[in-house]
């Protein structure tokens, strides 16, 4: 489950994740209550949720054809130092008393922006880290890492806005990425496995777009992501609205629900972790799950219950995150890596644009309960939808049994399945 972590240039580059990914969702939950704080609307908290994704939908193509041709650790130098300053400058605002929600929407933007390229830099820099047999092993960790943060960040953050304010929260944020450019400083250049970058050339970006058609395991991958990031994973909108306006509740229960959903995801990613292998099954069946559970959720009479659901949410979704992610990355080529990689956070990560404003409105139109109630039904409905186009086009069938006892539901080549049909 750990193998990754016996190189060192991969150890140096995940304690130093797990301080900035720390601050990262300190600075988050900060930012949402900030923004719900100053303006009391949930589509104000949707608005500056598509600002910092908004790069990424509009420049994502763009910032992967960059990573193909930069060696990835000088790049995640700039990328890292300039998020600090964001981070610092949002802090100054807050602190003197000055900040206006216009400064929040253009520092999100702003940290949207060095994420078009430190995102798919720090994607693909982990195979160079650790090579191709522990990729999968790395990016689940990796996931994990992000989540055994995103445990620690929220109610650090809870406990500062309430005791201290929202604005050290944004100043040890800024003060977290010491850790990880010290870490890429210290790594060894020597030990980091050698990736060819591609040459400045024309048509780069139409050689990944064309490269990505020719893949249907790639695309329909990519979209799938696209419906649950899109729809599913409003977060930030949904549970300020359910703490604030639906059990009434302050900053500490938003902490908590993003506490709870934490430790879900972070099971999510160890499983994938000791799973070492991405299937397609696990990635729609997951997103059935993920979609479902909001569902459920969006019913939950009871704070308590709401808290106590986000757990199975948090790791079906990560499930669906580290699933798709690895098959993405071990499916690609290392020389297109780097372009893949950004059109899949360019879904990823861009869809919130579009889905956060709309998310906001249906919250603030009809009450939270509607707007995460339709965020699921539209994940889990195309969950099952590309999963029988991809049943299809690899020839499946959907096969029901008994396996030693038990109920075994499963897709199997058409030509097996009408050869045991006789038997049966």
């Amino acid at each position: 489950m750990f193998g990754s972590l016996r190189n060192r240039n991969y150890r140096l580059f995940f304690l130093g994740q797990v301080v900035s990914n720390t601050g990262t969702w300190m600075q988050r939950i900060a930012q949402d209550w900030l923004v719900l704080s100053l303006t009391g609307s949930a589509t104000a908290v949707g608005v500056t949720t598509a600002l910092q994704f908004l790069p990424m939908l509009l420049f994502g193509l763009y910032g992967g054809v960059l990573v193909d041709r930069l060696p990835k650790r000088p790049t995640l130098l700039v990328t890292q130092s300039a998020m600090a300053l964001t981070g610092l400058a949002l802090a100054f605002l807050t602190l003197t008393g000055h900040v206006e929600v216009w400064h929040v929407y253009l520092a999100a933007f702003a940290v949207g922006l060095a994420t078009v390229v430190d995102n798919p830099a720090r994607q693909t820099f982990v195979s160079e880290m650790v090579g191709p047999d522990q990729l999968q092993n790395a990016v689940s960790l990796n996931s994990a890492n992000f989540q055994s943060a995103r445990l620690i960040g929220p109610a650090v953050a809870g406990l500062m806005i309430t005791g201290v304010g929202t604005g050290w929260a944004f100043l040890a944020n800024g003060l977290s990425f010491i850790a990880p450019i010290t870490g890429l400083l210290l790594m060894r250049a020597r030990e980091l496995h050698v990736v060819r970058r591609a040459p400045r050339g024309k048509g780069q970006l139409r050689e990944g777009l064309q490269y990505v058609a020719g893949r249907p395991d790639l695309i329909w991958t990519i979209v799938l992501v696209g419906f649950v990031s899109t729809f599913g994973f409003n977060f930030p909108v949904y549970l300020s609205a359910f703490a604030d306006d639906v059990f009434h509740a302050g900053a500490g229960s938003y902490s908590l629900f993003n506490t709870v959903m934490a430790v879900g995801s972070l099971a999510g990613a160890l499983l994938a972790a000791r799973r070492g292998t991405a299937r397609m099954r696990v990635l729609v069946v997951g997103a059935v799950a993920f979609g479902t559970l909001e569902m459920v959720a969006s019913l939950a009479p009871s704070l308590w219950l709401f808290a106590l659901l986000m757990m199975p949410i948090g790791m079906f979704g990560m499930t669906v995150n580290v699933t798709a992610n690895s098959s993405v990355q071990l499916g690609t080529d290392p020389a297109m890596r780097g372009r893949v990689m950004s059109l899949y956070m360019m879904v990823f990560m861009g869809g919130a644009p579009l889905g956060a404003p709309i998310a906001g409105w249906i919250t603030d139109a009809y009450g939270v309960r509607a707007g995460l109630a339709a965020g699921g039904a539209i994940a889990a409905g195309a969950a099952v939808v590309i999963g029988l186009v991809l049943a299809r086009v690899g020839n499946l069938r959907l096969s029901v049994g008994w396996h030693r006892g038990h109920p075994q539901v499963r897709f199997v080549p058409r030509q097996a399945q009408e050869q045991l049909a006789p038997a049966a």
